[in-house]
C-alpha cells in the first residue's frame, strides 16, 4: 500500500514498509535543497520523490530508464536507479538500494546519495532552461556531472572511475552520453578544483549559448581545448590509480 509523508518542500510516496527510509531520504533532500541554493539560481520546489520497492517496479515507472542503462558504461550501471522528470523523482527505496551496493568503498554512500543527485539535476535543469529536452543529450555530462558533485557523489566514485579506466575504449572529452552518469563529474570537478565552486555555476548558467568546446574554453579562462583536455585525463589518472 502507498502512503504518503511530507517534509516542508517535498513529498515521499512510498510503501509503508519504507516510512523509516522515507524520512531519512526528506531529510536528505532538504539539506540538499539549502546547500544547492547557495550555488544555483533557481531551486524547484514541490517536489514529490516516489520510493520504488524493487528494480522491476522502477522501471515499469520510468521505462526509459533501463534503455538509458543499456547504453551507460558498465562501470556506471549499478548506480543509475532513478529518474528525474519535471516535478517527480523516481528512485529506489534506500534499503533497496543498500543491498545494490557492491563491496568496494564509496558503493553505498554513492547509491544512498541518488535521490540528492536526481533533485540536483532538477535544480540544474531550473538554473537553465537550455539543459532542457533538445539539448539534454548534448550536454549530459554537464548536467549529470554537475549533479553529481553538488550531490556529494563525486567525493565516493573513484572505484568506479577505476573501473571504467580499465574497461572499454579510452572516453571522449567532454564524455559522451555512455560515460556521461560517471565521468561527466570528472570534468566539473576539474573546474572547481582549477577555477573554484563559483565557476560551476557559472558553466551550469552559460551552457547552450555556444558548443560544449567552446563552452568549456571559456569557463577555463580561454586555455585551448587541447590542454583541458590532458589536464583532464590525467585528473582521471589519479582518481583511476587511487586506492
Amino acid at each position: 500500500m502507498w502512503v504518503e509523508t511530507d517534509s516542508e518542500h517535498f513529498t515521499a510516496r512510498h510503501s509503508e514498509l519504507d516510512a523509516d527510509g522515507a524520512v531519512a531520504v526528506l531529510e536528505m533532500l532538504e539539506r540538499a535543497r539549502e546547500a544547492l541554493r547557495t550555488v544555483l539560481h533557481e531551486v524547484p520546489d514541490g517536489v514529490a520523490v516516489v520510493l520504488h520497492g524493487t528494480t522491476a517496479q522502477l522501471h515499469a515507472a520510468q521505462p526509459l530508464l533501463p534503455l538509458a542503462v543499456r547504453a551507460t558504461a558498465p562501470a556506471s550501471r549499478r548506480y543509475l536507479v532513478g529518474w528525474p522528470s519535471r516535478d517527480t523523482v523516481h528512485v529506489l527505496a534506500p534499503g533497496v538500494l543498500e543491498e545494490r551496493a557492491s563491496a568496494v568503498p564509496g558503493s553505498r554512500e554513492m547509491l544512498l546519495l541518488a535521490p540528492a543527485a536526481l533533485y540536483a539535476q532538477l535544480a540544474v535543469r531550473a538554473t537553465n532552461p537550455r539543459l532542457r529536452r533538445g539539448r539534454r543529450l548534448r550536454w549530459a555530462w554537464l548536467v549529470l556531472g554537475a549533479a553529481q558533485l553538488l550531490s556529494g557523489q563525486t567525493d565516493h566514485a573513484r572505484p568506479a572511475v577505476k573501473r571504467r579506466l580499465h574497461e572499454g575504449p579510452e572516453p571522449s572529452f567532454p564524455p559522451g552520453l555512455r560515460d556521461a552518469h560517471l565521468l561527466g563529474g570528472t570534468v566539473v570537478d576539474l573546474l572547481a578544483r582549477e577555477e573554484g565552486p563559483e565557476a560551476v555555476a557559472g558553466l551550469v548558467a552559460v551552457a547552450g549559448d555556444a558548443p560544449p568546446s567552446e563552452t568549456l574554453v571559456r569557463a577555463f579562462h580561454g586555455r585551448e581545448l587541447r590542454h583541458t583536455e590532458a589536464a583532464w585525463r590525467a585528473h582521471l589518472e589519479r582518481l583511476g590509480g587511487a586506492g
